[in-house]
């Protein structure tokens, strides 16, 4: 019986975090990317730190890169890792650009590249979530609440996209991750 209340505790504290890793993109704390300098990103392939520029790298590594250094505030690394995609205008790449431009200060280009990331996806939940966590930084909960009812209807609901959105609403504020 001690071990069924255990068990039924652990699935219960553990909720709030299944929903937030659901379609998160959000690194994990041991991200092999945090051994990694400015201009560098971890290689999959060869599990070390290498140029950003070097053409042996993935896309999909970058992209992973650029995500842990502007989650950890490190905007420069980021751009870095992001200018030297190979498909800069992929709707992930768009949608981390917008997050490091509007975490830098610069609103109107951060709204710039969500628009241009949810041309490409009007679904990507991702660019709605910090599209709309922008639009409450600036006072217009609003616009928020359009882009996370968005989310919601395209199938998003408990994605992290949705419950971070939601969570930023509720709270005033967006998230630096």
């Amino acid at each position: 019986m001690k071990t069924l209340v255990a068990l039924t505790m652990t699935a219960i504290l553990s909720l709030p975090m299944t929903a937030f890793a659901a379609g998160s993109g959000v690194p994990a704390a041991t991200n092999p990317n945090k051994d990694c300098k400015a201009g560098e990103v971890f290689d999959t392939k060869t599990k070390t730190c290498i140029a950003s520029q070097s053409g042996s790298l993935l896309d999909e590594d970058r992209l992973n890169a650029a995500r842990y250094f502007a989650y950890a505030g490190d905007y420069d690394a980021a751009n870095k890792a992001l200018a030297a995609l190979n498909a800069p205008g992929t709707a992930d790449a768009l949608t981390l650009r917008g997050f490091v431009a509007r975490k830098m200060g610069d609103f109107e280009t951060g709204m710039t590249y969500y628009t241009a990331a949810l041309e490409q996806d009007p679904n990507h939940w991702q660019a709605r979530s910090y599209m709309g966590q922008g639009f409450v930084e600036a006072g217009n909960s609003d616009a928020a609440r359009a882009q996370l009812t968005l989310i919601r209807t395209t199938g998003g609901r408990g994605t992290w996209a949705e419950v971070s959105l939601r969570q930023a609403i509720a709270r005033g504020a967006g998230y630096s991750y």
